[in-house]
């Protein structure tokens, strides 16, 4: 039997989540949940709020505890243009600059905005600007000077809102778009793979005595378009972090990272044995058949359109056999996209 071509899927616009689940009228931590099993090539239908049965006692699972900015404003170009600004990261090279990136606004499908060039200004809300420097690692991005009061994360607490895109159909506060981790503030999107995750499911790991090792990782905008890398991002693993997965793997227990962010972190700390080492700063470290995963076993993830970036990292991990199945299976089963979806657990 072939494997079926992961870019042949249609996911369509009925498969995707345009509502966090609690405006569907359901709890947050009971979203449908595929567990994919590499070992075997198993395939289970569950719910999330049933993910420590798929734990065992000195498991850990490695959590991002990134807190995401209200990181979109609405700006108006030169020419009268109204548009959306997200704000993405500070700029790498220089933190008094930012990497920032233009829309439509939603009616007008959120779109890239690309008739914008360098020394122009944008009028943001309450008097502020900001000064286009030089495009970003392409045309869609740019390195921006902010002319504002105060830092950008104070501006953008009374000013901002959080990012959506179009498949989104309302327009629900920040709070919506939190982890129940989230406690350093700088990610321009929600690390939304442990959005599920709630104090009954926490209760209910401790109860199996897995593990929970917190690490950073600020995720920058996810509107990567077909062929666009992951962007740079800023990423912490502490000391204690890194001595807890390693002790977690030298006594042969499973390490799962939630999240495509905490996978990015921990490989970025880690050597080519897998071990894990304190480290922070910026990483550009980008998973997939070229740099497969070292530190880590599992993952949980949200469901990834064709072509996004993210499935290359899931093909490292679970295999493209075992990706493409459940790809299909998740098709088949009409389980839900993006940030307010359904969930996949991978296991070794």
């Amino acid at each position: 039997m072939s494997t079926p071509a992961l870019e042949a899927f249609d996911l369509g616009p009925d498969l995707e989540a345009a509502s966090p689940p609690e405006e569907r009228g359901i709890a947050r931590d009971r979203v449908r949940m595929m567990v994919a099993h590499r070992s075997g090539g198993s395939i289970e239908h569950s719910r999330f709020d049933r993910i420590a049965e798929h734990l065992a006692a000195g498991d850990a699972i490695v959590v991002n505890v990134s807190r995401t900015l209200p990181a979109a404003v609405t700006a108006i170009s030169p020419r009268g243009e109204e548009l959306v600004l997200h704000f993405s990261s500070p700029y790498p090279e220089d933190d008094r600059l930012w990497v920032v990136e233009p829309r439509l606004p939603a009616g007008a499908g959120t779109a890239p905005f690309r008739g914008l060039r360098a020394g122009e200004r944008l009028a943001l809300p309450g008097g502020a600007s900001i000064e286009l420097r030089e495009p970003y690692l392409g045309e869609r991005l740019w390195v921006a000077r902010p002319r504002l009061v105060g830092s950008v994360e104070s501006y953008l607490a009374r000013r901002g809102g959080p990012i959506r895109y179009a498949y989104a159909a309302g327009d629900w506060g920040i709070d919506a778009y939190q982890t129940i981790f989230g406690i350093e503030p700088g990610s321009a999107e929600m690390p939304s793979a442990a959005r599920p995750f709630t104090s009954r499911t926490l209760a209910a790991l401790a109860a199996r005595r897995v593990e929970v090792v917190p690490i950073v990782l600020h995720c920058a905008v996810s509107s990567l378009e077909d062929g666009e890398s992951p962007l740079p991002e800023r990423f912490a693993v502490s000391q204690a972090a890194a001595s807890r997965v390693n002790a977690v793997r030298g006594l042969g227990r499973r390490v799962v990272a939630i999240g495509t962010t905490a996978v990015r972190a921990l490989e970025s700390a880690a050597g080519v044995d897998g071990r894990v080492h304190a480290a922070s700063g910026w990483t550009d470290v980008v998973i997939g058949p070229e740099r497969p995963v070292t530190a880590v076993d599992g993952l949980l993830t949200g469901w990834h359109e064709p072509g996004a970036s993210h499935l290359d990292m899931i093909e490292a991990i679970a295999g493209r056999s075992l990706t493409a199945r459940s790809y299909a299976a998740a098709v088949a089963g009409a389980y839900l996209w993006h940030e307010f979806g359904d969930v996949h657990l991978i296991l070794p």
